[in-house]
C-alpha cells in the first residue's frame, strides 16, 4: 500500500470510527429517551384517568344524593334536571329498603346488568358506572354508561388510548374488551393496566402509541453517510496534499543523487512540509556550494602540486621548494598559517626556513624569520623533532612558538637509506625538521584526514631537503680536498675571480698567500705517505686556526696551499704569514710512526709567498702567479720564511679578468678567529 493509501485509511479510521460510535450511541440514547418519555406519558395518563374516573363517580354520587334528599314529589323533576344537565345518564328510584338515608352497594334494577358501583366494584361485566343514595323510603341509583364515548374522553384527558379490561381486577393475561367506537391498542404500543378499586371502579388498559422517530432515524444514517463522504473526500485531499510534497522531495532527492545539484523543490505552504522543502533546498544549495568549493580546492591543489612537481624537478634551492610545499599543505588542509623549521646540523637547533600567515612576533620578513631559532626538545615543535611523532591540539603551545587556536605539527624525516650496509649514524639524522600548520579554517581542530595529508607533504619536504643536502654534499665534495677538508684548486679559481671582482668594484685590496711545506718529500720518503697525509691534515688544521672567518684556505695540490685574505693589504698579509709560520714551526707535528726507530714528532716549516691585488696583478691569474713567484723567492732565500712579490701591476682590472667559467656551489667556510 502506498503512503497516500495508508494516510487515507488512517484518516478514515480516525474520523469515521468516532462518527459511527457516536451514531450508535445517539441511536441507543434516542431509543432509551423515547421509552422513558412513553413511560412518563403513561404515568401521567394513569394519574389523569384515575382522577377523571373519580370525578365521574363523585358526580354520580352527588346526583344520587340530590335526588334522595328532596321530597318525594320533587324527585322526578330533580332527576330529570340532573339528567338534562348531564350529571347522570340514568337515575332510578326504588322502594323503601332502609329507614334512614344511607349508602350501600346498589343493586341494579331488575333486567339491568353490568352496573359497577363506584364504591364497591365487582368483577362482573361492566356496562355503566353507578352511585347510590338511600332515603327514608327510597333508594336512588345514578348511573353513567361505560361506552366508547366515555373511554374516548378518558383517553383524551390522559393523551392515551383507553380500553376496558375484561375483568376487575384483571388477572395476568386477562382480556381487554374493546367497545364499539374505540380503537384497539396499536401493535407494539406501550400499555399500562389500571385495576378496579374503591374510587376507581373501572379496570382499564392505557396504551400509548410507540414512538416513531422515523425522520430522526432516517436523518441519522444520512448524516453518517454524508460525514463518511466528506471524510473520504477530506482524506483524499489531505493525503494528496501531504504526499505530493513528499513525492516532489523524493523526485528531487533522486535528481540530486544523480548529480543534478540545481534541483529545487517548490514550497507550497509554510507548514512542516514547507519547512522540510525549504530545508532540502537550503541543504542542496549548501551541498552545491560545498561541491563547488571542493572542485575549486581540488583544482587549486592540482595547480599547487604541478608547481611543486616543477619546482622539485627544476631546482635544488630549499628557499624555493619549502614555501611551495608549505602553501600546498595549507591549501589542502585549509590552515590559516604554517611554518617550516629545519634542524641545523651544526648545533641541533630548529631554524625557521619559511612561514605564511603568521602573526605577532613571527610576522617577519623572510630574512628576519630565518634568524628565529628554537631549542631542541622544547615546546611542541621541539617535542615533535625529538620524538619523531606528530602532535596536534588546541592548547599547549610554547610562548616561544607562534600563537594559535589549534595546531598540527608533523616531523620532516629523511627517506630511508637503500644501502643495507650503512649504519644508522652513517645514514644521517632521521628527523630533518618539522612542518607545522595553525588554525584550521571552518573547524576548531585538525582531523585525521588533515594529519594524513600533512604527513604526505612532510614526506615530500623530507625528500626535498634530503636531496638538496645530498646535492650540496656532492657539490662540496667536488670542490673540497678529501684529505685536508680545505677547498680544492678548482674552487680556488672561482673564489679568487669573485674576490678580485669584488675588490675592484669596491676599491678594496686582496692579499693572496701561497704556502709550501719545506722538505715534504723527505717526510714521505722517511715516514711513508700515510704519515705525510697526517702532516698535511694537521697543517691544514693549523692554517684554519690562524685565519679570520672571512679568510679562505685552499689546497692547490701536493704540499702547496693558497690563502685569500679579503680587504687586507701587504702589511696585513705579512702579519698573517708570520703567524702561520710560527704555528707550524713552534710545535712539531704529532704523528703515528709506522716504521720502527722513528720519532713520533716531526719538525715542519713552511715557505710563504705574498701578493696583493691590485699592486701585484690586475687579474686573478696575475696575482696568483705573483704569489707563486714570491714563494719561490722564499724557497731560494733558505725556506721557513716569507717573501712579498716584487713586480707591481700598473693596470686597473676591468670586468671578469679570469676566463675560467664560474663554478656554482656553496660559499666557502670562514675559518679562524682573527689575526
Amino acid at each position: 500500500m502506498t503512503l497516500r493509501g495508508r494516510l487515507t485509511s488512517a484518516f478514515l479510521v480516525v474520523v469515521l470510527g468516532p462518527v459511527l460510535l457516536g451514531s450508535i450511541f445517539v441511536a441507543l440514547t434516542v431509543a432509551a429517551v423515547s421509552r422513558e418519555r412513553t413511560d412518563e406519558r403513561l404515568d401521567h395518563a394513569a394519574t389523569t384517568v384515575r382522577a377523571a374516573v373519580g370525578a365521574i363517580c363523585g358526580q354520580l354520587q352527588a346526583a344520587a344524593d340530590a335526588v334522595a334528599v328532596v321530597p318525594a314529589s320533587a324527585r322526578s323533576s330533580v332527576a330529570d334536571q340532573l339528567i338534562t344537565r348531564g350529571l347522570a345518564a340514568d337515575i332510578r328510584i326504588t322502594g323503601p329498603e332502609v329507614v334512614s338515608l344511607a349508602r350501600r352497594a346498589p343493586q341494579p334494577p331488575a333486567g339491568v346488568t353490568g352496573w359497577q358501583d363506584c364504591t364497591a366494584p365487582r368483577g362482573t361485566r361492566i356496562t355503566a358506572l353507578a352511585a347510590s343514595a338511600a332515603a327514608a323510603d327510597v333508594t336512588v341509583l345514578a348511573a353513567l354508561p361505560v361506552d366508547a364515548a366515555l373511554l374516548n374522553r378518558l383517553g383524551a384527558a390522559g393523551g392515551v388510548t383507553v380500553t376496558l379490561s375484561g375483568s376487575a381486577p384483571p388477572p395476568p393475561g386477562g382480556v381487554t374488551v374493546t367497545l364499539p367506537g374505540t380503537a384497539p391498542p396499536a401493535p407494539g404500543a406501550s400499555t399500562r393496566r389500571l385495576g378496579a378499586g374503591p374510587g376507581q371502579p373501572l379496570p382499564l388498559t392505557l396504551s400509548a402509541p410507540p414512538a416513531r422517530p422515523t425522520i430522526r432515524y432516517a436523518v441519522l444514517p444520512l448524516i453518517v453517510l454524508l460525514t463518511a463522504i466528506v471524510a473520504v473526500i477530506a482524506a483524499r485531499w489531505l493525503a494528496r496534499s501531504t504526499t505530493r510534497p513528499l513525492g516532489d522531495l523524493a523526485w528531487a532527492a533522486d535528481r540530486v543523487a544523480n548529480g543534478d545539484l540545481d534541483t529545487r523543490v517548490p514550497i507550497p505552504r509554510p507548514d512542516e512540509l514547507g519547512r522540510l522543502a525549504g530545508t532540502f533546498n537550503r541543504m542542496t544549495r549548501e551541498l552545491q556550494s560545498y561541491v563547488q568549493a571542493l572542485t575549486a580546492s581540488r583544482d587549486q591543489l592540482r595547480r599547487h602540486l604541478a608547481i611543486l612537481g616543477d619546482t622539485l624537478s627544476s631546482t635544488h634551492d630549499l628557499d624555493r621548494i619549502l614555501p611551495v610545499i608549505l602553501r600546498t599543505a595549507m591549501t589542502a588542509t585549509g590552515a590559516r598559517a604554517g611554518l617550516v623549521l629545519l634542524v641545523d646540523p651544526a648545533d641541533g637547533t630548529l631554524t625557521a626556513r619559511c612561514g605564511a600567515g603568521l602573526t605577532g612576533e613571527w610576522d617577519l620578513p623572510p630574512a628576519d624569520l630565518a634568524a628565529r631559532r628554537l631549542a631542541p626538545g622544547r615546546g611542541v615543535l621541539g617535542a615533535v623533532v625529538a620524538s619523531g611523532t606528530p602532535l596536534r591540539g588546541t592548547t599547549g603551545m610554547s610562548a616561544e612558538e607562534p600563537a594559535c587556536e589549534s595546531y598540527l605539527a608533523v616531523p620532516i624525516s629523511a627517506p630511508p637509506s637503500s644501502d643495507p650496509f650503512l649504519s644508522e649514524a652513517e645514514a644521517g639524522p632521521g628527523t630533518l625538521g618539522v612542518l607545522a600548520l595553525y588554525d584550521r579554517l571552518g573547524s576548531p581542530t585538525f582531523d585525521d584526514a588533515d594529519l594524513r595529508t600533512l604527513r604526505t607533504f612532510a614526506g615530500q619536504a623530507g625528500v626535498a631537503v634530503h636531496n638538496v643536502r645530498v646535492h650540496e654534499e656532492a657539490q662540496r665534495l667536488s670542490l673540497t680536498d678529501p684529505l685536508t677538508g680545505l677547498w680544492n684548486y678548482r674552487y680556488l679559481r672561482e673564489v679568487l675571480r669573485r674576490e678580485v671582482e669584488r675588490a675592484h668594484r669596491f676599491g678594496r685590496m686582496l692579499t693572496v698567500l701561497m704556502l709550501d711545506l719545506d722538505h715534504f718529500k723527505d717526510v714521505n720518503d722517511t715516514y711513508g705517505h700515510p704519515v705525510g697525509d697526517q702532516v698535511l691534515g694537521e697543517f691544514a688544521r693549523r692554517i684554519r686556526l690562524g685565519l679570520r672567518e672571512v679568510d679562505v684556505a685552499f689546497r692547490q695540490g701536493g704540499e702547496e696551499f693558497v690563502v685569500l685574505l679579503p680587504e687586507t693589504d701587504a702589511y696585513g698579509g705579512v702579519i698573517v704569514a708570520e703567524r702561520l709560520g710560527a704555528l707550524v714551526r713552534d710545535r712539531p707535528m704529532q704523528i703515528d710512526p709506522r716504521r720502527p726507530g722513528l720519532t713520533d714528532r716531526i719538525p715542519v716549516t713552511v715557505s710563504i709567498g705574498i701578493a696583493v691585488f691590485p699592486e701585484h696583478g690586475a687579474t686573478a691569474q696575475e696575482v696568483l702567479d705573483a704569489a707563486d713567484e714570491a714563494l719561490y723567492a722564499a724557497k731560494n732565500a733558505g725556506r721557513d720564511t716569507y717573501r712579498l712579490a716584487e713586480s707591481v701591476s700598473s693596470r686597473v682590472p676591468e670586468g671578469n679578468f679570469d676566463p675560467t667559467p664560474a663554478v656554482s656551489g656553496p660559499q666557502p667556510p670562514r675559518h679562524g678567529s682573527g689575526r
